[in-house]
């Protein structure tokens, strides 16, 4: 019997920079780059429900209209009158995940002395694909937790926020949202942000498959596309990509990295040697791990 090699593909007409459809599709589809993602959701898993035992049953707060509009409150006994607030945004490629999955990040934030924020908020497919509706909930969440940061003891004037994923998306919504004239407040109510493997720029995420359950429009990718809204960026930020992502979520983190930069804002900008987009987030767990390190700074408390 005679091994034949499958034909090598043809690529078709470029869509974007150098991509055909079917590279530019993979380039957002985190399992082509990452197949050990069951592998590293299991030890995600795993560890959230040791997590869970130590911590206890959080406070919830209801921050909109909806059950899925509020926040889990995981306090430190460290400072429990007046400690700095984390924030997390948790990602899921806009459509999966709860707060309650992410309850293995909070340990280490607790543990350091601040209260951890997890904010739960609708997926991309029970708003009927408007990802502006999305953003509108994680700005409105961290509106709550400014406004009644004195109901679990946080102090509201050291405010981080933290995202990964889509989650690094829509935090880079919230920390270029114009806090003024949207929920009049200061501008600068975010004092630090964690973005890690996220997307600043659109574009060519509304021309890749992610466009068959996300609505984009003009508008959206205008308002959303963190990297347009610079001036509205009044704090430091820390952006992180694992140099086994997939070649757009790298060049995603560069290119708001080297914007950032441009104008002239405060940027840490990290490159995780050997982590792919699964692996890095699991490193925001631990006071030693490359992005818990960096966070732990960033919140002045390292």
């Amino acid at each position: 019997m005679t091994d034949t090699l499958a034909a090598p593909r043809t690529k078709g007409p470029l869509v974007w920079m150098n991509m055909d459809q079917t590279e530019l599709d993979n380039a957002y589809d985190q399992a082509v780059y990452a197949p050990n993602q069951p592998l590293v959701h299991a030890r995600r898993n795993a560890a959230t429900v040791r997590a869970k035992a130590r911590l206890g049953v959080p406070q919830r707060f209801q921050y909109g209209a909806s059950e899925i509009e509020s926040v889990d409150v995981y306090r430190s006994s460290k400072n429990p009158d007046n400690a700095p607030i984390n924030v997390y945004i948790h990602g899921g490629a806009w459509r999966n995940g709860r707060s309650a999955d992410f309850v293995f990040l909070s340990e280490m934030i607790v543990d350091a002395g601040a209260h951890s924020v997890i904010a739960d908020f609708s997926n991309i497919d029970d708003v009927g694909g408007n990802l502006m509706a999305m953003a509108q909930q994680v700005r409105s969440a961290v509106a709550w937790v400014y406004n009644n940061a004195q109901k679990f003891g946080g102090d509201k004037n050291r405010l981080f926020v933290t995202g990964h994923s889509s989650g690094a998306h829509l935090t880079s919504c919230i920390v270029t949202c114009d806090w003024q004239r949207d929920f009049g407040l200061p501008k600068d109510i975010i004092k630090g942000s964690m973005l890690a493997s996220g997307m600043y720029d659109l574009v060519p995420v509304r021309l890749s498959k992610r466009s068959k359950y996300v609505a984009f429009t003009d508008a959206i990718v205008e308002e959303l596309s963190a990297i347009r809204h610079l001036d509205r960026l009044n704090c430091p930020i820390v952006v992180a990509h694992g140099t086994q992502e997939t070649p757009e979520f790298q060049r995603q983190a560069r290119d708001f990295a080297g914007a950032v930069k441009a104008a002239g804002k405060p940027i840490t900008f990290i490159v995780g040697e050997g982590y792919n987009h699964f692996e890095i987030q699991e490193t925001l767990a631990s006071p030693y791990g490359l992005l818990g390190r960096e966070l732990l700074k960033l919140m002045q408390l390292a």
